[in-house]
């Protein structure tokens, strides 16, 4: 699989010498393999927000509203790639670029919405799920067609410099994206289970027959819903894009990979879940790239996936909806 990730800026150095390719090196003097391992492991935490806000879309339209949208991902990039066409194309500001972003992802998203699953009956899984993975390729073309190079740049997140805490050190790109991500969980939550439409999604979930008899329009919850995890998912395409100062066509396929790793990890249908899944997967991630080097970090990363697959499908915060389903399962 291509990467998306050129450098993903660790707070370590890269040096060339003995040991695993790419193996960084500690600040400072000498550094105990204790605060190497505490470094690591924020480090992972801080990387593994964007994973979280990826998992964050995936679960609300996965978990919840139980759809198979494979082109969830290269709806994001085409957000992102709106951003970038205005400010490579016309050196457009931050705001702007923000906005187009979130604009495209959310245009891109009723997009697949109205043509995968409005347009298809609502048993007809399957289909819905193929229908998508053919839209996938379809952003994807055109997306290679319009923008035939390989990078494009994008506006940075911010100017601050790193800092340090404790001996620590944390970029401020990275704790802006843990800010967001948290921020956007706790907002989720509130809707799904503190209003009326929270309680309409989670009713369609259920039993969207069951719904519609008790008078809730599962076609317009359906797209709304569709809507709101398009634009988390802009949210999230900007901060990426916006941290790392680059896009590639390849985007969309690495973010339908990490955000459904992440999601799997936490659990399908938690919230909670799906940012603990981000951060785990950083963490994992980091640790591999520091111990073993970096072409084993997506090992590590689907090793991870396939552990928990088979010792606990549920995910961290999922495992009791896992079971339910399960139980239903017997009683049919």
């Amino acid at each position: 699989m291509g990467q998306f990730l050129v450098d993903e800026r660790p707070h370590p150095e890269l040096v060339e010498g003995p040991g695993p390719l790419h193996r960084p090196r500690a600040f400072g003097p000498v550094r105990s393999e204790m605060t190497d391992f505490i470094q690591n492991t924020v480090d992972g935490i801080m990387i593994g927000s964007r994973y979280s806000l990826l998992a964050i879309g995936f679960t609300l339209i996965f978990g919840i509203m139980r759809r198979l949208n494979l082109s969830y991902g290269p709806s994001i990039m085409l957000g992102v790639f709106t951003g970038t066409f205005l400010f490579v194309q016309y050196q457009a500001g931050w705001f702007v670029v923000a906005v187009a972003t979130l604009l495209g992802a959310v245009l891109a998203g009723i997009y697949v919405e109205r043509l995968c699953f409005w347009a298809i009956r609502q048993g007809a899984a399957l289909a819905s799920m193929v229908s998508s993975f053919a839209i996938w390729m379809q952003l994807e073309e055109l997306t290679t067609l319009v923008f035939p190079s390989r990078t494009y740049a994008f506006p940075p997140l911010t100017s601050a410099m790193p800092f340090e805490v404790a001996g620590i050190n944390i970029q401020a790109s990275y704790l802006i994206m843990f800010g967001f991500a948290v921020a956007i969980m706790v907002a989720l939550n509130f809707v799904l289970y503190r209003t009326r439409f929270g309680l309409a999604v989670r009713a369609v979930s259920e039993n969207p027959l069951a719904a519609r008899f008790m008078g809730v329009g599962t076609g317009r919850v359906t797209f709304l819903a569709f809507a709101l995890a398009s634009a988390i998912g802009g949210v999230a395409g900007y901060l990426i894009a916006a941290n790392e100062q680059l896009v590639t066509p390849l985007f969309g396929l690495w973010a339908t990979f990490k955000g459904m790793i992440a999601m799997m990890l936490g659990g399908m249908g938690s919230v909670p879940g799906a940012i603990l899944g981000g951060f785990l997967l950083g963490v994992v991630e980091r640790h591999a790239t520091w111990y073993l080097g970096i072409e084993y970090r997506d090992i590590a990363a689907y090793g991870l996936l396939f552990a928990f697959l088979v010792l606990r499908p549920g995910g961290l915060l999922g495992q009791r909806l896992a079971e339910r389903e399960r139980l239903a399962l017997r009683r049919v």
